[in-house]
């Protein structure tokens, strides 16, 4: 019963707090029939009472109480209640506090509180508009609304109010859930038009923001402006949602703009943060998204770095980087660095090697390219040199190649050849091809003074992988081998296989009398 209680005192004149007067104000708002204009008015009179113990509280009541006695009241009643709440929200800084309706401005006593308030407050608010309000969106927001309220010319300032609105946005979604945000882009159209405006041109620089933004606010984007940035980052958690396909769901996001890449190319910049984020796209993603549309479209929307960080990061056992690679010199062929485009001729090279397009001088064209590419990325390097080491282990490679990578000295190269000779698929070779067998003794007892690099990698490759895989063939089998080496060699090169397979001799002192044979033969 502090309500009706507050409400007689107030009505007598009696001083009563803030915390009394907003029970009077409650009270009075739930029955504004129970009281006549004359204790309204004494109710309002007290309400308005200047002083600086008001609460948040009692300004939320007094609100209440306004829209309870919007129409019910004379302007003289409702207008002295709206320009105090009005001069709270300027001046006391409660951001959750609404403005009042126009409506309670009404008639001549409403005109002449606008034309008060305007005096009093119009230069303060439209200085905090300009200088940026301090209360972050939700009091832009709120001195937007008591600016078109009051009347104020807000042309000047909009603008950059629209700039640093779209920002704080973008910058944190979560701010957006201010529940006056969609009040203030329906009872303005022009707000409405250019922060949307401003929100789609900045989403390209940051759709994972605007697709935050999205989330949590309805923003009213149906009408007649394009704003496809903005349509494509709606677009986009339903489109993510159905399937994993990532170059599906570029195109779904795509068409969700209504702009083709071809004629507003920045449509593919918002696209890719979309679907990738801060992920590296595949290689075989990489191609697909090249193919999307040209070069200059990904050249002016900036995804180009996307296609060389993919042809970049593909992992050594994946051939669509070196192809990647190859699409990326030749469509941007001035936009890298020279670093970056010694990784991506590196690449390449790689795919030149194993297509056998490549020119000659295989290890030094490696060693050189790996010395402008420094730091070089590991699946780089290993793209390029298991090239090249697979090739050399093959019986149709050019026998000046394996003499260059013998005499090369480059260790890595030597790692690279060891790595290959290594893989399951050599040793099924050297299981079922006794003229591979054959091809990789001749090979691995080949150049013995090329270096220490070169001998510590043919003789482990001796021991370690053609050795087991002699020693598990069957007689009828060695038999086969043997017949391969006198073949390809001479009576010589038989005599130093056989030597060498012999399971009783030392493999340190034999080695070198084989070379010997090897060599005189």
């Amino acid at each position: 019963a502090a309500g009706p209680l507050a409400v007689t005192a107030l009505g007598a004149g009696i001083a009563l707090g803030s915390e009394e007067r907003a029970a009077a104000a409650d009270w009075a708002a739930v029955r504004p029939y129970a009281l006549d204009e004359k204790r309204t008015q004494q109710l309002t009179d007290a309400l308005t009472v200047p002083g600086e113990d008001r609460t948040s509280a009692e300004c939320a009541a007094a609100l209440r109480l306004l829209t309870a006695l919007d129409g019910r009241a004379p302007a003289s009643v409702t207008a002295p209640l709206a320009a105090l709440l009005v001069t709270e929200a300027v001046r006391g800084g409660d951001v959750t506090l609404e403005p009042p309706a126009r409506s309670s401005f009404a008639g001549a006593a409403g005109e002449h509180a606008v034309g008060t308030l305007v005096a009093e407050l119009g230069e303060d608010l439209l200085a905090e508009l300009t200088a940026g309000a301090t209360g972050g969106v939700a009091r832009t927001v709120q001195l937007l609304r008591i600016a078109r309220l009051l009347g104020l010319d807000r042309t000047d300032v909009l603008p950059g109010v629209v700039r640093r609105l779209a920002g704080a946005l973008l910058a944190d979604p979560e701010a957006g859930e201010c529940p006056a945000l969609p009040d203030l882009l329906d009872e303005q159209f022009d707000v409405r038009t250019a922060l949307l405006g401003e929100l789609d041109r900045l989403t390209p620089d940051d759709p994972a923001g605007a697709e935050r933004l999205l989330s949590r606010v309805a923003l009213p984007f149906t009408g007649t402006q394009a704003l496809p940035h903005l349509r494509m980052c709606a677009a986009a958690p339903g489109a993510k949602a159905r399937g994993a396909d990532r170059v599906a769901v570029l195109h779904t996001v795509l068409r969700a703009a209504g702009m083709s890449p071809f004629t507003e190319p920045l449509v593919l910049r918002t696209a890719v943060g979309l679907v990738w984020g801060e992920d590296t796209p595949t290689a075989a993603e990489g191609l697909a998204l090249l193919a999307e549309t040209t070069s200059d479209a990904h050249r002016t929307a900036g995804t180009w770095r996307r296609l060389v960080d993919a042809a970049l990061a593909a992992p050594a056992d994946d051939e669509d980087g070196p192809a990647l690679a190859h699409d990326v010199l030749r469509g941007f062929p001035q936009e890298t660095d020279a670093r970056v485009r010694a990784c991506l001729l590196l690449l390449d090279f790689a795919r030149e090697v194993r297509s056998g397009t490549a020119e000659p001088g295989w290890a030094e064209r490696v060693r050189a390219l790996r010395e402008r590419a420094e730091p070089v990325e590991p699946s780089v390097r290993d793209h390029a040199y298991d090239a090249v080491a697979r090739r050399l282990l093959t019986p149709d490679r050019p026998e000046a190649e394996l003499f260059a990578c013998a005499h090369s000295g480059d260790e890595d190269l030597f790692a690279a050849y060891g790595r290959a000779a290594r893989r399951e698929e050599v040793a099924a070779l050297l299981r079922t091809d006794p003229g591979y067998a054959a091809d990789c003794f001749a090979v691995w007892t080949s150049h013995p003074h090329a270096g220490a690099g070169w001998t510590r990698t043919r003789t482990a490759l001796l021991d370690e992988v053609l050795r087991p895989a002699v020693r598990a063939l069957s007689p009828q089998e060695v038999a086969a081998v043997e017949a391969a080496v006198e073949s390809a060699g001479t009576s010589r090169t038989l005599d130093a296989f056989r030597a060498w397979n012999r399971p009783s001799r030392s493999l340190g002192g034999l080695g070198r009398r084989i070379a010997g044979r090897v060599r005189r033969g």
